[in-house]
């Protein structure tokens, strides 16, 4: 998944999991959540590296030389 996926998972798993009255509530519900995960700053920690990319694509790109 990317960043935006789990994001919106999130949300969803923290906000759109009730029942939401009006707009209005769904939109603090959400500003609120996204406020919270900005302070929070978790990083991502990518595991899919530059060498698993070259072997697994390497059909569809050259090979770089360093």
């Amino acid at each position: 998944m990317n960043i935006a996926e789990i994001e919106l998972a999130v949300l969803s798993n923290m906000c759109l999991s009730k029942r939401i009255s009006d707009k209005e509530t769904l939109r603090r519900g959400v500003e609120a959540n996204v406020q919270k995960r900005n302070l929070k700053a978790t990083p991502v920690n990518w595991r899919f590296t530059n060498q698993d990319a070259r072997r697994k694509l390497a059909r569809l790109y050259p090979p770089v030389s360093t």
